[in-house]
């Protein structure tokens, strides 16, 4: 009797202990994720590598082509906010522990991009996007709910994701100002990022993603790119 009660009291101790460790690891990663969402929406992401623009002369632009690439770039800018979310989202819930520290250092990359976009935006007088918390809450529930559908699912809307922000990015290639180097490096730069995330989204296994969520995808990203250009 006594080393079965004693049996049962060290099993509720350690079950207590385990349970106490586990909500502590919730807390923790709760306000890691609301730390990282508040600097992205607040502006104060920092860079981990210097801008490609870094040293650049600032070239000579007219108003109007200032304010076309200040446009694109905010539309850049919201888009590295969505990245930043989505990566967030699906690494959140995915038990795949390697796989979660992929999208979170995929992350921290694309929080290099944000701070770039950030800074042009300012150069060209331009302001960010005033519905950076929307872009950022939406995404982050597009990237868990893509994390729960599995692994290969995520990893096959993570690699159709960053297909389209390629073909985006090439868009804004053709239409940002020639005199305009400093924003045209940057997002060439931005442009091989995207491309090799998406490349190793594949070699670990991506799903194919059915036609009609490819489609839904590219008019949220419509939506999105729209309306950023312009709020």
């Amino acid at each position: 009797m006594i080393i079965g009660a004693f049996s049962m009291q060290k099993a509720e101790s350690v079950y207590t202990a385990y349970m106490s460790e586990r909500r502590q690891n919730l807390l923790d990663s709760l306000l890691t994720e609301m730390d990282r969402a508040l600097r992205v929406m607040g502006g104060v992401a920092q860079a981990t590598n210097p801008s490609p623009a870094q040293g650049m002369e600032e070239p000579e632009l007219s108003p109007a082509q200032r304010e076309l690439s200040a446009a694109l770039m905010r539309v850049n800018h919201a888009g590295e906010v969505a990245a930043q979310a989505l990566y967030r989202g699906q690494a959140a819930v995915t038990r795949d522990p390697d796989l979660a520290e992929a999208l979170r250092q995929a992350g921290d990359e694309e929080q290099d991009h944000l701070a770039w976009c950030g800074t042009r935006v300012e150069q060209l007088g331009g302001r960010t996007s005033a519905l950076t918390p929307a872009w950022y809450a939406g995404s982050f529930l597009l990237g868990a709910a893509a994390g729960l559908a599995g692994d290969r699912a995520s990893l096959g809307f993570l690699a159709e994701t960053e297909g389209q922000v390629t073909r985006h990015l090439d868009e804004h290639l053709q239409q940002l100002p020639a005199e305009d180097s400093p924003s045209r490096c940057i997002v060439a730069e931005m442009r091989e990022h995207e491309i090799a995330h998406g490349a190793e989204a594949r070699e670990r296994g991506a799903a194919d993603i059915p036609g009609p969520v490819q489609g839904l995808m590219r008019a949220a990203a419509w939506v999105m790119t729209t309306v950023a250009h312009r709020i």
